[in-house]
């Protein structure tokens, strides 16, 4: 686990922030033209005069990685001259470096060497350690790293090289065939050997027994090695030891004589401190016999030391327990035992040894995962009381495992209950934007997958839209439209994307309205609702498409357009006869065109005698309250303020629908409540100028009078900030308006006044 998430003195759980040197490799990372210049072959080119030490370099690679930049060739290439650049410890994880640029970074003589899924590194880049790995003191090929075997998953053909890393203290391998000529005993200082998943073929630990210093050995996932047992006893200086197994299936991690061959293993490695016996049925089935207890025990002292234990393999320990016991998925149940001989024990029979896994099998995302699905029972059911650490091991899995699908999709389901729950309110800013962050890379990553897409967008739920994802926006709806368009239509992903684009999309400024209209959200929301026409199908996704594209056009010009040209009134036109008692839509609709009628070099395209018959009809409408009287009246009243001359279709008059909509605007009741959020009263205040069509201005002061009536907090203050009252006080003393017209601005004022006084009040 990574030990990022802290319980902090205030009880909030929090991250620490970011050091000055890891805000000043931030800003390198997002910046490499501070350092370096781009060729035309995207090749990064040093400057000339920098030279950069090795603590600089090594801590670049790294950071760059974690601020989620997949290091490639070309980024690589800035290290290419090792006279100006030093690079000692190298960790690389989901690269798409190739054979090249791995060539590069070990030219450096490097001391460490990691790799994790980096499909582009093939064997036959294996020539490269004979060159180049004298100097490594650990290597470390894991999941996907082809460097030592094939990529082609069923080829068991063992790849024919030597580890020519004399020096070598520390070596990880991940899925490679062992050929039975491969030697170790040249490798005087490896102390720590891995082979997770390895095929052991003809290879024979023997190989291993002459090495002086060998004290950690790993075979989890290497099966069968029942027949190895002997040459596993001959290393007397082991302190760690793991034999364990992911899956029990067809007979793995099943021994014949399982009390006895563990107890032989105890009797022969008496230095071990760190065992793992997982998946396999070493553990016994609990139950504890003098005779296998004391087979070993010469003297009655001896067998006072033996006392019973529920792993008879392990009676030997009792009075010395092992620091660390791997009993996850054992046979029998063995981690829900009680006289169990460790300090510390990995299993799934409560929170502490869940957590205890996910800490030792942090790069075993098999495992992992399962741990994960552990952990998301706990907290679906509100079990889990150390929410810091198993919010921790949740979000380095994901980090560390981005590739792997099943992780994201068991990660993401348990951030779900996380965020879910109580402790939501005491997320510090880091660690918020930590899990947005985490939960939006395995998104990206598996882009296809619904599971993953419906566990994610549940989560972001979770959080205060938009505020908690500015930091993210533009990544966050580039996802949320391929759940809108790519995902099965009417089915849940689309749904729940499309209500969160709409949530993006209610509460924030012109820049980001911009941004969604550039990645083609009106088209989309056309799209979709194009297809339920289609069909004769009104669902809530048609409902949220119009009520999108309201949002996006909401004072942004070029989204208003974009509306257009993608046939919008047309289908405008069919939804309102298709689905004519539909409220939701109908407000929606009208919404959206109203945006679009504040535009005054669109308001031609709405200048046809079909358009204006139906917005004069729509002024009667008693649809959800006023909503659609009132957004009708401000399209016609937009579209009049042009001029007798715009008006350029015989029927039905500009006379007669002025006329009507004078009727509707004194039928609304000026208490009536809203359904509606203006941002700014610029288009409004705009109408209550236009003193050629005193109708117009009769809209304006009327929806200001409501607005401030009913919501005196927000639009009392707007009116004030836009200069509102002295236009309202120019329209009185002007002498074209009638009289209602400045009756209801004198209301405006007047409510505006008392407003001001009481904030007054309360200020002093």
């Amino acid at each position: 686990m990574s030990c990022k998430v802290r319980l902090m003195e205030d009880g909030s759980l929090d991250e620490e922030p970011l050091t000055l040197k890891e805000i000043a490799y931030q800003k390198l990372c997002n910046n490499l033209d501070i350092i370096s210049s781009c060729r035309p072959d995207n090749n990064r080119l040093l400057n000339a005069g920098i030279v950069l030490p090795n603590e600089i370099c090594d801590g670049f690679l790294e950071n760059y990685q974690r601020f989620n930049r997949p290091l490639d060739d070309n980024v690589i290439k800035l290290f290419e001259d090792t006279q100006r650049t030093s690079l000692k410890i190298v960790n690389l994880r989901n690269s798409t470096l190739s054979s090249i640029g791995l060539e590069t970074l070990m030219r450096h003589k490097l001391f460490a060497l990691s790799m994790w899924y980096c499909d582009m590194i093939t064997v036959n880049s294996h020539h490269l350690l004979a060159h180049y790995g004298d100097s490594l003191r650990s290597l470390e090929l894991g999941i996907s790293s082809h460097l030592l075997q094939n990529a082609e998953p069923n080829e068991k053909e063992p790849v024919d090289f030597q580890l020519t890393c004399p020096h070598l203290r520390r070596l990880v391998l991940n899925g490679v065939v062992m050929h039975h000529r491969l030697q170790f005993a040249h490798l005087h200082d490896l102390g720590h050997l891995d082979l997770t998943s390895c095929v052991l073929a003809n290879f024979s630990l023997e190989a291993l027994v002459m090495l002086p210093n060998l004290h950690t050995l790993i075979l989890f996932n290497v099966w069968p090695i029942a027949n190895q047992l002997h040459a596993i006893c001959c290393l007397r200086r082991l302190c760690t030891l793991d034999i364990s197994i992911s899956s029990s299936g067809n007979g793995h991690g099943t021994y014949d004589l399982p009390d006895q061959t563990l107890e032989m293993l105890m009797d022969n490695l008496r230095h071990l401190t760190h065992l793992d016996i997982s998946g396999t049925n070493l553990a016994g089935n609990g139950v504890a016999t003098k005779e296998s207890t004391n087979a070993n025990a010469n003297t009655k002292m001896e067998q006072q030391h033996f006392a019973l234990t529920d792993i008879p393999g392990l009676a030997s320990r009792t009075q010395r327990p092992l620091q660390f016991l791997g009993l996850y998925h054992t046979a029998h149940w063995a981690c829900k035992r009680h006289d169990i001989p460790a300090l510390e024990v990995a299993g799934d029979t409560n929170e502490q040894q869940i957590l205890t896994a996910a800490r030792y099998y942090h790069d075993r995302p098999v495992l992992l995962t399962r741990v994960l699905n552990d952990l998301y029972h706990l907290f679906r059911f509100e079990n889990c009381k150390d929410i810091h650490t198993a919010l921790d091991a949740v979000l380095s899995a994901m980090d560390r495992h981005l590739k792997f699908k099943h992780m994201q999709i068991s990660g993401s389901a348990t951030l779900f209950y996380i965020v879910k729950g109580r402790e939501r309110s005491k997320f510090g800013t880091l660690l918020r934007n930590h899990i947005i962050r985490t939960l939006l890379n395995g998104m990206e990553m598996h882009l296809t997958d619904d599971t993953m897409l419906r566990n994610g967008y549940l989560t972001l739920t979770q959080f205060h839209m938009p505020a908690d994802v500015l930091f993210e926006y533009e990544r966050l709806i580039k996802i949320l439209l391929h759940g809108v368009s790519k995902t099965e239509q009417e089915g849940f992903v689309q749904r729940i994307a499309i209500y969160l684009l709409n949530t993006l999309a209610c509460q924030v400024d012109g820049r980001q309205k911009l941004f969604l209209g550039e990645m083609g959200v009106v088209s989309n929301m056309l799209t979709l609702i194009k297809d339920r026409l289609t069909r004769s199908v009104f669902d809530d996704v048609m409902e949220v498409a119009w009520s999108t594209m309201w949002n996006v056009t909401d004072e942004t010009a070029i989204n208003c357009k974009r509306f257009l040209i993608g046939r919008g009134m047309e289908y405008f036109l069919k939804c309102l006869h298709t689905f004519p008692d539909r409220e939701e839509l109908l407000r929606n609709m009208m919404g959206l065109l109203g945006n679009v009628a504040e535009v005054k070099w669109l308001r031609p395209q709405l200048m046809t005698q079909e358009f204006i018959e139906v917005f004069a009809r729509l002024l009667d409408s008693l649809s959800d309250g006023i909503e659609v009287s009132y957004n009708a009246a401000g399209v016609l009243a937009h579209i009049a303020s042009d001029g007798a001359e715009a008006w350029t279709i015989k029927s039905p008059s500009r006379e007669h629908v002025l006329d009507r909509m004078v009727a509707a605007i004194q039928r609304w009741n000026i208490k009536s409540e809203r359904n509606i959020n203006y941002r700014s009263f610029e288009p409004i205040l705009s109408l209550v100028r236009c003193y050629e069509t005193p109708q117009c201005q009769h809209w304006a002061v009327w929806a200001l009078a409501n607005l401030t009536q009913v919501y005196p907090e927000k639009y009392c203050q707007l009116v004030e900030q836009e200069n509102g009252i002295q236009i309202l006080n120019e329209l009185i003393e002007h002498e074209s308006p009638y009289c209602e017209i400045k009756r209801i601005a004198r209301l405006v004022i007047e409510q505006c006044d008392s407003g001001s006084g009481s904030e007054r009040m309360v200020e002093g």
